[in-house]
């Protein structure tokens, strides 16, 4: 036969912006072989008729921590249901590029997997120790030929991780506790370089103040990017540009200075040659109306003719709905009150009931959280006009309940909680529901305020109360907009990460549900920015397109069931066997109607196809050299 599989009738939009048009595709050897109004069926094996559905290419996700998930489950389901074909990983300066890197710890009491990971994204330790135990390479071109060996169902393009390439050369302890040498920093940069000419994407580096090390002796300390000066970020971002790859890094909040030298860097005005920076993150802050602001500053100065930058800020399709198991709360990292009770191990339920009954933990905590909320100052001034450098909401208002074993809370928020606590100091009798009165029971009468409020539902609760609030992206417009905007680029979903705290594994589903809600042609364009886009962007030749010659990553779309999805109400609490753990994940039932990897159907828009997780479908995306 001619061709393995002709997909018919489909209305085809092939990822370049391009109106669909109502033909057919054939595939041969995992690739696009025709284009056509119609085909010759009798030359292929195997005929799909898709008449009704929209294809597409398969969607890429620029931003997740998948590596870790494939090594437990190659399939990586969560993603591919939802249409991801390709996704990048070793973003935030953490990854698996030198393998489990025990030996170069240094110190036989340190994971450096399990140290780097298990705060800043939120995973438990007892799956990273499971990601760690398989991860039995050493070097990055190593790591490559692994990808490429796994039976995955969703391509991997990986960035060399800045802090793991610190650990590998100055042991985690010395990563972050002194400067490396000159001869270390040539090594780095030596390292780096040759990742490059193995067709790695670029260097991950971080900067947020929320991400701290996880294990002792080291819980104070940051990951071990954080302490790189400028010199150690210009050397090795010179390697990065001398290949034409791409920078994704994270700016210091808390260090405005370094900040704005680190973003100058993507100038090829000041420094010869343009630097491809993609940052984070391009969000509505609830909180600080100014990181956005400055964000699209920098967005518009870089890429100006005067500084000749090639900057991208990354982009989130959704509300960015945090969720939090008590304490437990990637953003609660910000605060050093809170911060006290996630360096807690997660099972330690005592030690953080001992730290919220400490009254003098108490007092300041509520001191912390009434800061700003009345009176005439600077505090006060900041709050009104959305300029507060809070990552955390400090409104009972904003917290709603997701899970607590009083059945009649879910969906209620912590301040409606608050009345019927503050009715039933004034009368017991007044709450018929005898979950919640023997809740209301243990807080005690004596509590003053909506601060101690909060803290007697840690202590008494824990990580039973499964709270979220939206800390960013309220406004459906603004949201449009930064998605449209064509120096930021959709993505941001962190897919893979933060297993109970956020859920955008249909993050693209919901941009293009964006586009569609405007007109066809809009979706079009809003595929292109999931698709071509990013993979011209990134340097990754033949995905995010259907033409000659591509791979054949396909995805089959309900556009009215796309038209309908809700991906607020999408989001579900499920236990992951692989993981031993529950997780949030969505579902978008209907949407997805197909997805096709390498020309192999891997889910048929009910279920998984024999082949998912079972045999290579896909591996590593590398950069071609000849590309710098």
């Amino acid at each position: 036969m001619q061709w393995d599989l002709i997909i018919r009738n489909a209305k085809v939009f092939d990822g370049h912006g391009s109106p669909g048009r109502v033909g057919d595709v054939a595939v041969k050897a995992g690739k696009i072989a025709a284009l056509g109004g119609r085909l010759p069926t009798a030359e292929s094996q195997a005929v799909h008729d898709a008449e009704g559905q929209w294809l597409t290419p398969g969607l890429l996700d620029i931003h997740t921590h998948e590596d870790l998930e494939a090594e437990l489950d190659p399939g990586l389901p969560e993603v591919v249901r939802h249409g991801t074909t390709s996704v990048v990983v070793g973003n935030c300066s953490i990854g698996l590029a030198f393998g489990n890197q025990r030996q170069s710890a240094m110190d036989a009491d340190q994971d450096p997997i399990v140290d780097c990971f298990a705060r800043v994204e939120n995973i438990p330790k007892s799956v990273l120790t499971k990601t760690a135990d398989k991860a039995t390479w050493s070097t990055p071109a190593d790591y490559l030929k692994h990808l490429d060996e796994l039976p995955l169902a969703a391509n991997m393009a990986p960035f060399l991780p800045h802090s793991m390439l610190r650990i590998e050369v100055m042991g985690l302890h010395d990563s972050v506790n002194r400067q490396p040498t000159a001869a270390e920093l040539d090594r780095m940069a030596g390292i780096l370089d040759e990742a490059m000419q193995e067709g790695y994407l670029g260097l991950s580096t971080d900067g947020l103040p929320l991400h701290f090390l996880a294990n002792e002796p080291n819980l104070s300390k940051r990951i071990p990017t954080q302490y790189a000066e400028f010199a150690e970020y210009k050397q090795l971002t010179d390697v990065v540009r001398k290949h034409d790859r791409v920078w994704q890094m994270t700016p210091a909040t808390d260090n405005g200075g370094l900040a704005a030298r680190l973003f100058m860097l993507s100038s090829g005005r000041l420094y010869g040659k343009p630097l491809k920076v993609t940052a984070l993150a391009a969000i509505d802050s609830v909180n600080n109306r100014a990181n956005l602001l400055q964000g699209l500053l920098f967005a518009n100065l870089l890429n100006s003719k005067a500084l000749q930058g090639n900057f991208r800020l990354q982009c989130l399709s959704a509300p960015f709905r945090v969720y939090s198991e008590g304490a437990v709360s990637p953003l609660a990292e910000a605060d050093p009150m809170m911060r006290r009770l996630i360096e807690t191990e997660l099972d330690d339920v005592e030690r953080r009931r001992q730290i919220l009954a400490d009254p003098q933990f108490v007092e300041a905590f509520r001191a912390m959280w009434s800061r700003g909320k009345s009176g005439f100052n600077i505090g006060h001034l900041r709050r009104k006009l959305r300029l507060e450098k809070e990552f955390l909401t400090r409104d009972l208002n904003d917290m709603q309940i997701y899970r607590s074993s009083v059945a009649s809370w879910p969906g209620q928020t912590m301040a409606w909680i608050y009345h019927r606590y503050q009715a039933w100091c004034l009368n017991s009798d007044s709450i018929d529901d005898a979950q919640e009165a023997e809740a209301f029971t243990a807080l005690g009468k004596s509590i003053r305020d909506e601060g101690e409020f909060f803290l007697g539902l840690l202590r008494h609760f824990d990580t039973d109360l499964h709270w979220c609030y939206v800390a960013a992206n309220k406004d459906p417009e603004v949201v449009k907009r930064l998605l449209l905007h064509p120096k930021l680029l959709p993505g941001f979903n962190d897919s893979g990460a933060h297993v109970t705290n956020m859920a955008f594994f249909d993050g693209n589903l919901r941009a293009l549900k964006i586009g569609l809600q405007e007109s066809e042609d809009c979706f079009a364009h809003m595929l292109s920015r999931l698709t071509s886009e990013p993979a011209e962007f990134f340097g990754l030749d033949g995905v995010g397109s259907l033409r000659v010659g591509s791979r054949a990553d396909m995805v089959l779309l309900n556009p009215q069931q796309l038209a309908n999805h809700d991906g607020e109400a999408s989001v579900q609490y499920q236990y992951r066997d692989v993981f031993d753990c529950h997780q949030l994940v969505n579902r978008a039932d209907g949407v997805v109607g197909g997805v096709f990897v390498g020309g192999e159907r891997v889910w048929n828009g009910a279920d998984f196809c024999a082949q998912h997780g079972q045999r290579s479908l896909a591996g590593a995306l590398r950069v071609s050299s000849s590309r710098a």
